[in-house]
């Protein structure tokens, strides 16, 4: 397992072979979360904020990483 740390929260993902599954994502105070996940190779966790949104993409393709997009507008 893995946890992803990013401004707005955190997200937890296992990396298999049949994809990436998420754990849990908990959003910190004042953030909520959603999540995505229209191919079982990738997972996005949004977290949103009245200002910012953090974005952590977990992907098994092609090979497994986590990344984090900050956006604060």
């Amino acid at each position: 397992m893995h946890t992803i740390s990013s401004e707005g929260g955190k997200a937890t993902v296992r990396f298999g072979s049949g994809g990436v599954c998420l754990i849990s994502a908990v959003p910190n105070e004042g953030f909520t979360v959603s999540t995505a996940q229209s191919e079982p190779q990738t997972l996005t966790a949004t977290f949103s904020a009245a200002r910012h949104r953090s974005e952590i993409t977990a992907t098994t393709n092609p090979s497994d990483r986590a990344s984090v997009r900050e956006t604060s507008f």
